[in-house]
């Protein structure tokens, strides 16, 4: 038997994380990793638990706050022995915060910290200071997300028609995090001049 369904609605485009329920949600781990298993095909609690190497209870339980944050829903089920299998996909193949919120953002920073003391080889961490104009900041923006879809697009398949064989091949490559955050600071206290000083 075919461990994935033969026919499942393609994930929309993009979604915007907005809801408290969503940042909630995106404030474990797992639940991001989750996300990213399921950003290739549909899959199975078992398949999930074997992938990601947890317990079956642990991952049903965090794909239920997953799908009741309207992140990932039910593709297909199945019916096999002893009861019905059913098939997670992604709700959307990109996800952005629209309107980011100091505490949404604050627990989706920390779920990505734990990431970072979790890795097995030294991140990539870099915090710089930059002066923009506005046009120069949207360009920078525009093309670090264009860098990190290309990746991704690179690794989900090798094939025209986006056949399982080259999302196969992306299984057996190691799982990066990217995360992306281009922000203007704030104005000092009682600064008026744009362009007074700051460190950079």
């Amino acid at each position: 038997m075919r461990d994935q369904p033969s026919h499942s609605p393609p994930p929309e485009d993009v979604l915007e994380i907005g809801a408290p329920e969503q940042f909630a949600a995106l404030a474990h781990p797992l639940r991001q990793r989750l996300l990213f298993a399921l950003g290739h095909r549909p899959a199975t609690v078992s398949r999930l638990a074997a992938q990601l190497d947890a317990k079956k209870g642990n991952v049903a339980h965090h794909l239920k706050v997953l799908r009741e944050a309207g992140l990932i829903h039910i593709a297909e089920t199945r019916q096999v022995r002893g009861g019905t299998e059913q098939y997670y996909q992604r709700t959307a193949r990109h996800m952005v915060v629209a309107e980011p919120q100091a505490a949404g953002t604050a627990a989706m920073l920390a779920a990505v910290a734990q990431e970072l003391d979790r890795s097995p080889v030294e991140p990539h961490l870099t915090l710089r200071h930059l002066r923009l104009s506005p046009a120069k900041a949207k360009q920078l923006g525009e093309a670090l997300a264009g860098l990190v879809d290309d990746a991704e697009d690179g690794a989900d398949g090798g094939t025209e028609d986006g056949a399982q064989g080259g999302a196969e091949g992306g299984d057996e490559q190691p799982v990066h995090g990217a995360l992306v955050v281009l922000y203007q600071q704030a104005s000092p206290t009682g600064s008026t001049a744009p362009g007074s000083a700051t460190p950079g």
